[in-house]
């Protein structure tokens, strides 16, 4: 029913009120099949930091569905939320709803959240991502000489960011990219799902990441990082989307996580060659946990082979790989300079392996040509303890360097079944030192049983990392549902 406007006026002032209300109320009900309604809800999250103000990416003209590029509002959310960095931080949503982005920039004491059906797919076009300048520890990029494209979610010099969510999803639909990369016709290196730089107190959580052009997560010259609750998906076939890449960061936390990867699920870095030298900033203080892997043709956890700066006291544990190249890999080369050593690996479930245990000292490629032939690395302390596996290929392949060999090795209470159609040479072992105990079967000459009576268990730290004593807080959030 429709009342002309004028025909209040004959009607006194109170009741014209009322009906003028009901006319309101009657038109939003005419359109309740076009127009949803909404009511809110309170959703309560884990982070490192509460924040005092929010607001969605739909107020700042976002559309999700599939189609619209949202990457302006994306950056327009992220510039107005800025303001709020002194006062008590800010929180973009991003409800459900496929949202199609180019690359952008988070801000200061800020949290991303992704609703359980938020989707951000990353756009295909190379115009949405800007060309930045290689690292100052690699000297030029992965893929290719020069630059190289900024990532989907991008941060730098910033402190405390917050990336988290119900587990909504960021796929990088890295197809187009992964086509590029192998016909050669790439001019830059591939952009990364995340990547934040210079930065402090991090955390990435409770998300999806599919398809990535690349690597996945990569924090690079940053301290105090969690990350926890990933779920990651790649072709096993895919070239170089790396899970989770800790580089020259100093206290870091990796944990509850699940990888499946067409490169290393997680690869721990510090820097290339000469470039990395002279950067000078290692990897140190990490503890990953509880982490499961599937890479057929890479490694759980790879010490390299960018390392240049140095790696140093990694404590991985409680580790599960299934159909995985090996377990833990240390890769590296001459010209690399830098160390790896006191590492720390115990609690090790393997399934499906081609080798258990893998060093390689001649892992060979350079960014170019001026690094030092004399540059030889330092592997030393590397413990590994209480693992098991079946279905295994090759125990051991591992191989220093010739007049640099990898010393201090330990290996202990580690039981191997090899496959039926194993190599026969079990452990082939050269350029290295160490001990074992309680292994089987018997590891070559270079790693000498204790016996029984000399036996103790490979070193694992007692103390805790001063990333275990960094505060979650339960915060919460209003999103509106809508009927």
């Amino acid at each position: 029913m429709e009342f002309p406007l004028s025909t209040l006026t004959h009607i006194p002032a109170i009741r014209r009120v009322l009906l003028l209300a009901v006319v309101i109320l009657t038109a939003f009900g005419n359109v309740h099949g076009r127009h949803k309604v909404h009511k809110w809800e309170t959703v309560e999250y884990s982070a490192i930091s509460c924040r005092a103000h929010t607001a969605s990416l739909t107020d700042f003209g976002g559309i999700g569905d599939g189609t619209t590029l949202n990457t302006n509002a994306f950056r327009t959310a992220v510039d107005h939320l800025s303001q709020f960095q002194s006062d008590g931080g800010s929180m973009l949503y991003v409800p459900a709803g496929k949202w199609l982005t180019g690359s952008f920039n988070l801000t200061s004491h800020f949290t991303l959240y992704l609703d359980k059906d938020a989707v951000l797919l990353a756009s295909q076009d190379e115009n949405d991502y800007p060309v930045i300048a290689p690292l100052p520890s690699y000297g030029r990029g992965r893929d290719t000489d020069g630059g190289r494209f900024i990532s989907l979610v991008f941060g730098s010099n910033l402190t405390d960011v917050v990336i988290t969510g119900e587990n909504g999803t960021i796929d990088g639909q890295g197809q187009l990219w992964w086509d590029k990369f192998h016909n050669g016709e790439l001019k830059f290196t591939r952009p990364y799902l995340i990547e934040i730089m210079y930065s402090d107190n991090i955390q990435i959580s409770s998300l999806t990441l599919i398809n990535s052009p690349s690597w996945n997560v990569h924090p690079v010259y940053c301290s105090n990082i969690i990350i926890q609750g990933i779920t990651i998906l790649a072709p096993v076939r895919s070239p170089n989307t790396d899970g989770i890449n800790p580089d020259s960061c100093i206290n870091t936390r990796i944990e509850d996580c699940y990888i499946v990867s067409g490169d290393d699920c997680i690869a721990v870095k510090s820097g290339w060659d000469e470039y990395g030298v002279a950067f000078g900033m290692p990897t140190k203080q990490l503890a990953i946990r509880r982490i499961t892997c599937i890479s057929p043709t890479s490694a759980t956890i790879a010490l390299g082979s960018e390392m240049s700066g140095g790696i140093q006291d990694v404590r991985a544990e409680d580790i599960v790989a299934i159909n995985t190249e090996s377990a833990v890999r240390i890769k590296t080369a001459v010209g690399r300079g830098g160390y790896v050593k006191d590492i720390y690996v115990r609690g090790v479930t393997m399934k499906t392996m081609k080798y258990v245990f893998w060093m390689t000292g001649d892992y060979g490629s350079h960014p170019d040509n001026n690094y030092d032939p004399n540059a030889l690395p330092v592997i030393e302390n590397i413990n590994y303890r209480d693992m098991v596996a079946e279905n295994v290929t090759i125990a051991a392949k591992l191989a220093g360097i010739s007049g640099d060999p990898f010393t201090g090795i330990c290996i202990s209470n580690v039981t191997i079944e090899m496959a039926p159609k194993a190599k026969k040479l079990f452990w082939n072992c050269t350029d290295i030192s160490g001990i074992s105990s309680g292994v089987v079967p018997q590891p070559c000459d270079l790693l000498p049983d204790q016996g029984t009576e000399y036996a103790s268990p490979c070193n694992f730290p007692t103390e805790s990392l001063p990333i275990d004593d960094m505060e979650i807080q339960t915060c919460s959030c209003r999103k509106k549902i809508y009927n």
